[in-house]
């Protein structure tokens, strides 16, 4: 539980905007912000948006408690090969792994695929002499003079960072360590990686790509954070600076320093947590998380309260939304699907006459044409506000007016002329276009893992996800819509509810039933005594760690794992039914039936440190309150509906003047400072008592 007298705040860096949302959780006072981004210098918006958020909250910045972050500097570093100049010493004949990789062809049918040109070129791929077996025994010691005949080679090729990915050093690794610690010695300026520190699993390739991202990105994340520590100082901020990571955890700025792949989807990971943040306090076991900002929309599923885990992400794709055309990333992330569907998104007419929306981004610069940043190429947000869904001048509360002229041109000239459609009807196409894209994608995410999208309730925030929400819920034959309030900048809840954790893993192969459980026992007490440091280090009391335990596991033969729950306390031989149980129990519930008979194999063993997750009474109403919704309505407004082909004039509400227990039927308007929602004919919207909006769909 927060402790009285707490202020908490929440940043959340977009490709378009940065969101804030400052909490005091003794009162549930919220006060949120949204900035446009400022890509040259993130710090800029972070601190121009904290600076806000304490005036209109009437506090000092030196009264914050907590400011948790989250970033897309890792992602964008990645994408844009904007890191340090880095090398790989690796087990010698194993220095073209990175480049063969797993030899898979994402597109049997494209002549000219691209794969991705590793990070680290040839020339800094170093041979190390040294081997180690799959066992973890030594075939050939480590020849430490000829790894310090090579610090000379670094030093004069002005290297700035160093992967050290030896082969099967997650067995055995040692020798990665008295690499790292030679070159601390006598090349104390190198920043070092070892992969046996940041991913001890099975699978090279995967290990290799892994650690040289993460080592690639570390001397650019420092300097970033370093900044923004300064920045807060500067602003008198005390309280300390926490970090999202991508598995939905956050952790202390020195952690983030030494592993920043952790931080490779830390903004939408939050976005995520705030939906199963709501679903316990509304008790929604069920929700389909879906978070539409200015560059990207992502939707992921809660089950049983939470989201689900992958073991491992790809970044840097060369085709954005191709599985495959990346590097791997062997580190736990939320998993979602994103695509390129935000606010920002440019429409197009391409080769064959057919309009496109995305994956390329007007961004916060230049920004739709209607932002009047200079951007002349239309987007969803001119197509929105041309169909009447957004006012021109109650845009971000009326601080930035939209200029519905330009948006008008941009999709004449670019859209509606070449295809010989009038600018309503190119405006239309566009909207749907993402609505279906949207829609299309969250469904084969679900049932890719066995799950009916007809069962999941649509949680809508993000500055253009109320926007669409409606239609992208009718698509999915969803079974109502929750719309939260301050929804545009609902993701930021995510960073103050999250529990300080962090993830570790250890590969110890064995089929099941040959397993040695005096070494699986030590290698989970050496995870849970890591992880019990790194929280006691970040202010988690020693009653509140909670610890959990879970392996991966397959029939052999498999190439994919399933992650099964482990038993508490010491493992023995009689462990062995729950365990076997419970990966039938897994199993069964993704793909329905089970190969009885087969032997079982575990591969990984994964332990997850944590502390307590924080409670906020946000928007709790004292009471219910039932007066007409009709004394929330501000205005009117005519907005395009599909289902009349024009334009139909219906209510706006004033989000802030609708109170709990009042019911409004659709069509029409409500709207709020940092979104808007567009409710469509056919059904009925109700506020709860911690003002979300929760829509029932009547036809």
């Amino acid at each position: 539980m927060a402790e009285a007298g707490e202020v908490l705040v929440g940043v959340d860096i977009g490709g378009t905007f940065t969101d804030l949302l400052l909490v005091q959780p003794s009162s549930g006072r919220m006060v949120v912000e949204k900035v446009l981004t400022t890509p040259d210098d993130p710090t800029r918006a972070v601190v121009a948006g904290l600076s806000s958020v304490a005036e209109t909250a009437g506090v000092a910045p030196a009264s914050f408690s907590q400011v948790v972050h989250g970033t897309t500097l890792v992602t964008n570093a990645l994408i844009e090969r904007s890191g340090a100049a880095t090398a790989l010493l690796t087990t010698k004949g194993f220095r073209d792994a990175v480049a063969i990789g797993r030899e898979h062809r994402y597109d049997l049918y494209d002549l000219s695929i691209q794969l991705p040109a590793p990070l680290v070129r040839r020339r800094w791929r170093l041979p190390v002499e040294e081997r180690v077996l799959a066992d973890g025994t030594i075939e050939q010691p480590l020849d430490l003079d000829q790894v310090r005949r090579l610090v000379a080679e670094l030093r004069d090729g002005g290297i700035e960072a160093v992967a050290v990915c030896l082969l099967h050093s997650y067995r055995y690794p040692e020798h990665e360590r008295r690499i790292g610690k030679l070159l601390a010695a006598e090349a104390p300026e190198l920043v070092v990686s070892l992969s046996s520190d940041v991913v001890p699993e099975i699978r090279e390739y995967e290990r290799a790509s892994t650690t040289i991202c993460n080592v690639y990105v570390r001397p650019l994340v420092d300097r970033y954070l370093s900044r923004l520590e300064s920045a807060l100082q500067e602003l008198g901020v005390n309280g300390p600076l926490l970090v999202m990571l991508s598995s939905g955890g956050s952790c202390t700025v020195e952690t983030a320093r030494t592993f920043p792949i952790r931080l490779v989807e830390s903004g939408p990971a939050a976005g995520a947590l705030a939906a199963a943040y709501a679903g316990r306090r509304l008790g929604y076991q069920r929700l389909l998380s879906f978070d539409m900002g200015g560059t990207t929309a992502k939707a992921c599923l809660i089950d049983d309260f939470e989201p689900l885990i992958a073991p491992e992400f790809e970044v840097a794709r060369v085709y954005r939304f191709k599985k495959g055309s990346g590097f791997p990333i062997k580190v736990p992330v939320i998993e979602m699907i994103e695509i390129g569907a935000g606010g920002g998104s440019i429409a197009s007419v391409d080769a064959l006459g057919l309009l496109r929306v995305g994956p390329r981004s007007a961004g916060a610069e230049p920004g739709p044409a209607c932002y009047g940043g200079g951007g002349v190429e239309p987007t969803v947000t001119d197509a929105d506000l041309l169909l009447g869904y957004l006012d021109p001048d109650y845009f971000l509360g009326g601080r930035m007016r939209l200029d519905v002229d330009a948006a008008e041109r941009a999709i004449t000239e670019r859209i509606a002329r070449p295809l010989g459609l009038t600018p309503i009807e190119a405006a239309w196409g566009i909207h749907q276009i993402v609505n279906e894209s949207m829609a299309s994608a969250a469904r084969v995410h679900a049932v890719e893992r066995g799950k009916d999208p007809r069962s999941y309730p649509v949680y809508a925030f993000g500055g253009a996800g109320p926007v669409h929400a409606f239609r992208v819920g009718m698509i999915l034959h969803a079974p109502g819509l929750i719309i939260p309030a301050s929804a545009g900048v609902g993701s930021t809840l995510g960073f103050l509810t999250a529990p300080p954790a962090f993830d570790y893993v250890r590969t110890l192969p064995s089929r099941l039933g040959e397993t040695d459980w005096s070494a699986v026992n030590q290698l989970f007490a050496e995870m849970e005594a890591e992880g019990r440091e790194l929280l006691l280090a970040a202010g988690v009391s020693q009653p509140e760690i909670q610890i959990r335990r879970t392996a991966d596991m397959h029939y052999a033969g498999q190439g994919y794992d399933v992650n099964v729950p482990v038993p508490e306390g010491r493992l023995t031989p009689e462990s062995l039914g729950q365990l076997l149980q419970s990966f039938e129990s897994v199993y069964r519930s993704l793909y329905q039936r089970l190969a009885s008979g087969n032997p079982i194999e575990v591969v990984n063993w994964r332990l997850v440190a944590g502390g307590p997750s924080r409670d906020l009474p946000l928007g709790e109403a004292a009471a219910v309150k039932t007066e007409d919704a009709a004394a929330a309505i501000k205005g009117r407004r005519s907005i395009y509906l599909p289902e009349e082909s024009s334009f139909v004039d219906v209510p706006v509400y004033d989000r802030y003047r609708l109170s709990s227990g009042m019911t409004f039927d659709g069509p029409a308007v409500v709207e709020e400072r940092e979104s808007t929602f567009i409710l469509g004919p056919g059904s009925v919207a109700t506020v709860d008592a911690m003002r979300n909006l929760r829509v029932e769909f009547l036809t």
